[in-house]
This record gives structure tokens, sequence and C-alpha cells, in this order.
């Protein structure tokens, strides 16, 4: 699959580039995206909940009344759970959600992304640029030259620049990501994904 590389100006520079087979025309595994995904989602979560279950709760141990002959159920002490102040029960406890995905199934996951990107032809081939210092309006102005403004957009570079990264920061909807860093949640979640010209050798070395 060939696609035309444009500049920051968004006008075409007469170069193409070819887009491998292997990693963005496979047959798309919806599956395995979906586990790529929970897992890069559950190692986001905290897990620092945590609710006082009885043995936590500030209080006496002293049983608050006898055992028989009241005419009401029996009751231990004041922590109890079915009293109000009582501890919980079975309450949340600090945990990792994260788990295993095989690392096969994670790089077919990206493949099928980008595949699905590419038969939706939302993707863009952008001409390797840099900034002089971090200038948000000069990024801005680039996304809008390729009609992006408003768009979800995942701008791909060959490699981390500071520059880029920081001038990207601030913009709505816009992230920034080294081709190394790439991961199948990032590429989804984006209406648009803008490669950067030296971004396609990168990843295709990564997933081929």
């Amino acid at each position: 699959m060939k696609l035309n590389i444009v500049d920051t100006t968004g006008k075409d520079t007469g170069k193409t580039v070819d887009l491998s087979d292997a990693v963005f025309g496979v047959e798309p595994s919806d599956h395995a995206i979906y586990l790529d995904v929970k897992q890069h989602q559950a190692n986001l979560r905290q897990g620092t909940h945590k609710s006082k279950e009885r043995g936590e709760v500030a209080g006496s141990r002293r049983k608050i009344k006898k055992q028989k002959g009241t005419g009401t159920a029996r009751a231990g002490d004041i922590k109890n759970p079915i009293f109000r102040g009582g501890g919980r029960v079975f309450g949340p406890r600090p945990r990792d959600y994260g788990f295993k995905v095989n690392k096969k199934v994670k790089q077919l996951a990206r493949k099928s992304a980008l595949s699905y990107k590419a038969k939706s032809a939302t993707i863009v081939v952008l001409k390797d640029f840099d900034l002089a210092k971090p200038q948000t309006k000069e990024l801005a102005t680039v996304l809008q030259s390729l009609g992006l403004t408003g768009k979800k957009t995942l701008l791909v570079l060959g490699e981390t620049n500071r520059n880029i990264f920081l001038s990207g920061r601030n913009l709505t909807g816009t992230k920034i990501t080294a081709a190394n860093r790439l991961n199948t949640y990032d590429i989804i979640n984006a209406q648009t994904l803008v490669l950067a010209e030296s971004s396609v050798g990168v990843i295709t070395e990564q997933f081929a």
C-alpha cells in the first residue's frame, strides 16, 4: 500500500512511502485488540482503593448485649458490619489489576489496529520536521494545514522529540508518541493517525 507524503503545509511533496502489508495489511483480530486494550487500561489503574473491615474499625470489642433472651438477633461487638459505623464486609483492598498478554498477541493487536486505520484511509504520512523551540501555536498550525483541527489525532514520530512533544501537550485531542512506544489503545482511540516519514521504517521493523 502506497501513500503520498505531505509536508507541514499539507501539500504533496511528490514522494510516496510503501506501507508493508505484513504490518498494515493483515487480517485484523478483534480479540487480540480487546486483550491488549484491556491490559493497557488495567495497568493504568492505581488499585489503591481501601475500606476498613471489622478488625480495622475503631471501637470496643465488648459484647453489647447478652446472647439469648432479648428477642432480637444475637450480636457481638459494636464493630459488627450490620451496625452503623461498623466495618465493611469484604471491602476493596489494594491490588494490582495487571495481567499477562503474550508478546505475539500484543504484536498482532498492534498490527490489527494499524490495518484498520489503513483500510479506513485515516493514515497521513507527514514529512519529518522539527521545531526550534516548544511552540504550541506552530504545531497547531501544522495540524490545521492537514485538516485535523478538532479531531482526535495521534502523531507518531520516528524518535522522541522534546520540542514537538512539549508543543502538543496542551492541544486538546492530540497525542504525540514515538514509534517504539506505540500501543493499541492510542491507535484505536485516534480518529486520524499521522505518521512521520521516519516512523514508518521503525514501525515496520518493530512489527513485521
